[in-house]
């Protein structure tokens, strides 16, 4: 079947610019949001998220209490005006609950939860804005959430999504893209290499799997780079606040011994 638009011009460029490989925009803010223990805003060129994470603290429901281990739980909402067709999610709606899901699946074996028994971790993810990469951007709003609440992780999660147009491998794809090539989801643990998340939601011919995963894979990598860059920045940032506040606290007590002195 014909493309309904023009996915890779002659030149080798996509409809918005990019070449076959290349990323969009990151953008990382870790400023602190509300009453979150930890909170991260992302966007992956227009695809916006923000990742409010609380706790970990104690649960509110006896029947979610593991006693061996923290529990977690991850709520999903999206905005009305997210997306252009301005159909309104519920929470109880079947493709939220399915990321839900996913996402919680993706972090249970990276999440230090045996620190934390009978305990709960909330993760509250908001998204603003849609246009392609959504569950990338979901998973790694969470970690930059997770690691901004201080929770312990055995290491980075980085998802980057890609497709394939004709014979032509496509990484971190836009919606007008996702609507018409295959496309999967991988999410990747830098140190260790591991794939913790592999999602298809399309059919991808075998012989092309191998490469956009591969190509996924190094995509997470790059992904990794502007993410632990960003909360380096942040704890650089907290680091100096506190000095700061460390120094005029010591100035006052030394201002307060020279009063008394005279």
């Amino acid at each position: 079947m014909a493309s309904r638009v023009e996915i890779l011009n002659e030149g080798g460029y996509r409809s918005d610019g990019r070449r076959q490989f290349e990323l969009r925009t990151i953008d990382i803010d870790l400023s602190q949001q509300g009453h979150a223990d930890g909170a991260a805003v992302i966007t992956h060129g227009l695809a916006h998220v923000m990742v409010s994470v609380f706790g970990p603290r104690e649960a509110k429901m006896r029947s979610q209490t593991i006693h061996d281990r923290a529990n977690i739980n991850v709520e999903v909402a999206v905005a009305a005006f997210s997306t252009g067709d301005r159909r309104k999610r519920s929470r109880g709606d079947k493709r939220i609950l399915e990321f839900a899901a996913t996402i919680k699946s993706t972090f249970e074996p990276v999440i230090q939860t045996s620190l934390y028994p009978r305990s709960q971790i909330d993760i509250f993810v908001q998204v603003i804005q849609q246009d392609g990469g959504l569950l990338q951007a979901c998973i790694n709003g969470t970690t930059l959430a997770l690691m901004n609440a201080g929770i312990p992780m055995l290491d980075f999660v980085c998802a980057v999504n890609g497709g394939v147009h004709s014979t032509s491998p496509l990484l971190d794809l836009t919606l007008l893209e996702e609507n018409d090539v295959p496309n999967l989801t991988i999410a990747v643990m830098p140190k260790t290499r591991k794939v913790s998340l592999v999602t298809m939601e399309t059919r991808l011919h075998v012989d092309r799997f191998e490469e956009i995963f591969r190509l996924a894979t190094e995509a997470g990598l790059a992904i990794h780079g502007e993410m632990k860059g960003a909360i380096l920045g942040r704890s650089k940032s907290l680091m100096g606040s506190i000095e700061l506040g460390s120094q005029q606290r010591s100035g006052n007590t030394a201002a307060d011994a020279m009063d008394d002195d005279d």
